[in-house]
């Protein structure tokens, strides 16, 4: 049974990308719908068709699914791949995933996705404001190595040799990093990485994607 995928505008929202990717590594057959956002939590329409009134939502074969994480999770109980193997390193994807959901706050609001934005690294921050987003910059580094070096080696994605939940819920991490030229902050191997997954057949048709939207659908803040 074909199901929905429910999106905001792929140009802005970061959320949907990290479920958007979620659905297509797992192969699940669903139609996508693109709600364009309003700013400020004012998009209407989503609000009457989603049950948190947030983005993504999935409908998927009888069932509802809303957040990121969920969506993920979801996922990877059909395609088991999504997570690693092991019981151990499962655990610490979970972690890994998780603390994306709750965290790493003043980057996620310091640095907002922007398909179209090139680089332009952040200037004018308060003195408050730089030191969140260099606490989040070491955490991010510290927790991203951690990943892509469990196995005793460097991995091409977190955890392993393809990309899984944790790399979905970083997705838009890797392109933030880029965007604002914060690769000094970061050790090589997540570097290294933020290009490998930008690189991915996925995230530049999510790229090729956004730049097909309306340009009315710009919020003005690029």
């Amino acid at each position: 049974m074909a199901g929905l995928l429910l999106l905001g505008s792929r140009r802005y929202s970061s959320w949907s990308l990290r479920g958007w990717l979620a659905v297509r590594l797992a192969g699940l057959d669903v139609s996508e719908e693109v709600i364009p956002l309003k700013g400020n939590g004012q998009t209407v329409e989503i609000h009457q068709r989603s049950p948190n009134r947030l983005v993504p939502y999935l409908e998927h074969d009888r069932a509802q699914i809303w957040e990121s994480l969920a969506i993920c999770a979801y996922c990877a109980e059909i395609e088991p791949a999504l997570w690693p193997q092991d019981r151990v390193s499962r655990a610490h994807a979970w972690s890994v995933s998780a603390q994306m959901h709750a965290g790493f706050r003043a980057l996620r609001q310091l640095c907002p996705m922007d398909m179209e934005r090139q680089l332009q690294p952040l200037q004018g921050l308060s003195s408050e404001n730089e030191e969140a987003l260099n606490n989040d910059l070491s955490l991010l580094g510290f927790t991203l190595e951690k990943a892509l070096t469990r196995q005793g080696k460097v991995t091409s994605f977190l955890f392993g040799e393809a990309p899984g939940v944790a790399d979905c819920m970083y997705a838009p991490i890797a392109l933030r990093i880029a965007q604002y030229g914060l690769e000094p902050f970061l050790p090589p191997e997540v570097v290294a990485w933020c290009q490998r997954w930008r690189d991915h057949a996925l995230m530049r048709l999510w790229q090729e994607l956004s730049y097909k939207e309306p340009a009315a659908w710009r919020l003005g803040y690029t």
